[in-house]
C-alpha cells in the first residue's frame, strides 16, 4: 500500500487551502472528499444564501475570488472552489467517504468506501455542515421539521404550496435564522422568528470585512501572547445583508421570545419548524484522535473548525494562516517519520 506524506480529509475551503500550501511544500499528499463534485458544503446550501462580504474580501491563498457585484451567492463560491481546485491541480478524489482514521504509529490507516489508505500525517478538514445541531426541547411537534442544513428555500412554504395554510416557526438568533426568517416573511409566508435573546444587529454599514479584521487581530494577539482583543461577536451577531435589512425595516422581522415546549407550537397551529441553531465539528471519523477539541496523537492536525482551531478559521478568508501553519507542521512531522 502506498504511504502518502499527508492525507487531507475534506475537500472544501479548508482542505483546498491546506492543499495549496502542501503543494508548495512539494509533499506527496492526497485530498479525500465525500462530495461527488467540487465545492464543499457550499453546494448544499439554500439558493439565496450569500457571503457576508464582497468577493475581493473572500479569497483563498494564491488566487483571489473573481469579482461579483454585491454579496456573492453560493453558486459563485462553488464555481470559485471548483476552479481553484483545477488551477492548482490539487489531488482531490471526490466521492470518497472516510469512515475511520486509526492511529497505527508511526502511520495512520484510513478506511473509506473506496478502500484503505495509509499516511504519515492526517489533516481533518471536514467542517461542520454534516453535523447539524438541534437543541432539546420537551414535548412533541406535529408538523414538519427542518434544519439550516436541509432548508429548501421558500417554495414549499408559499401560500398555496400545500392544501393547508402554512405557518412557519424559525428558531435561531444568528445570521441563518435572520436570513431564513427574512426570506420567508418577504415572500408572504406567515413566519414567527423565535430567539432566546433579543437580536443583536450589527451596524448597517458593517459587513464580513469587519469581522475578518477583528479575527485577524485576535489571531495575531494570541500568537504573541497578548491579551485577547475580544471576539467578533462583540460587534453583533447578525450582518445586515439586503434581505435582512429590508425585512427588519419593514417590520417583518420582529423576534418572539423562545417557547418552552414543542407542544406550544403544535397547539398554536404551526405547520413547519426550521431550526437555525448551528452546527458542530464533523469529527466522527477521528474518534480517539482528539480530546476537548485538541489532538491527542502526533501527526494529526485539524484545521478550519472555528473557535477551537483559531479565530476566523472557519471562513474562506480566515483559514489561510492556519492552513499555512498546518502545512508547515505536516512537513516537519514527515521529516521525522520513517519510510514505510
Amino acid at each position: 500500500m502506498h504511504t502518502y506524506d499527508c492525507i487531507v480529509v475534506g475537500g472544501g475551503q479548508s482542505g483546498l487551502a491546506t492543499g495549496y500550501y502542501l503543494r508548495k511544500k512539494k509533499l506527496d499528499f492526497l485530498i479525500l472528499d465525500a462530495n461527488p463534485s467540487p465545492g464543499g458544503a457550499w453546494q448544499h446550501v439554500w439558493d439565496s444564501l450569500t457571503l457576508f462580504s464582497d468577493a475581493e474580501s473572500s479569497t483563498l491563498p494564491g488566487w483571489p475570488m473573481p469579482h461579483y457585484p454585491g454579496f456573492p451567492p453560493a453558486t459563485h463560491v462553488v464555481d470559485y472552489l471548483t476552479r481553484y481546485e483545477e488551477r492548482y491541480d490539487l489531488p482531490v478524489r471526490h466521492g470518497v467517504e472516510v469512515t475511520a482514521v486509526l492511529d497505527d504509529a508511526p502511520f495512520f490507516r484510513l478506511t473509506t468506501n473506496r478502500g484503505k489508505f495509509l499516511a504519515r500525517t492526517v489533516v481533518a478538514a471536514t467542517g461542520t455542515w454534516s453535523a447539524p445541531f438541534i437543541p432539546f426541547y420537551p414535548g412533541a411537534f406535529a408538523g414538519r421539521q427542518w434544519h439550516t442544513a436541509n432548508y429548501p428555500g421558500p417554495a414549499p412554504f408559499l401560500p398555496g404550496a400545500q392544501p393547508e395554510t402554512q405557518r412557519v416557526a424559525v428558531v435561531g438568533a444568528g445570521n441563518s435564522g435572520a436570513q431564513i426568517a427574512a426570506e420567508l416573511a418577504l415572500e408572504g409566508v406567515d413566519t414567527t422568528w423565535f430567539t432566546t435573546h433579543p437580536p443583536r444587529w450589527m451596524p448597517d454599514d458593517m459587513d464580513g470585512r469587519v469581522l475578518f479584521s477583528r479575527n485577524r487581530q485576535r489571531m495575531l494577539a494570541l500568537a504573541k501572547g497578548e491579551p485577547d482583543p475580544g471576539s467578533e461577536s462583540e460587534l453583533g451577531d447578525i450582518v445586515m445583508v439586503p434581505p435582512v435589512h429590508k425585512a427588519r425595516d419593514s417590520g417583518l422581522l420582529d423576534a418572539t421570545p423562545m417557547f418552552d415546549s414543542l407542544d406550544e407550537l403544535t397547539e398554536q397551529g404551526f405547520s413547519d419548524l426550521i431550526w437555525a441553531t448551528g452546527f458542530r465539528p464533523a469529527l466522527r471519523p477521528f474518534t480517539g484522535l482528539l480530546a476537548e477539541g485538541k489532538p491527542t496523537v502526533e501527526g494529526f492536525f485539524p484545521v478550519g473548525y472555528g473557535s477551537w482551531t483559531g479565530p476566523g478559521s472557519a471562513t474562506i478568508t480566515g483559514v489561510s494562516p492556519y492552513a499555512r501553519q498546518v502545512a508547515a507542521d505536516v512537513t516537519e512531522r514527515v521529516r521525522l517519520t520513517p519510510n514505510a
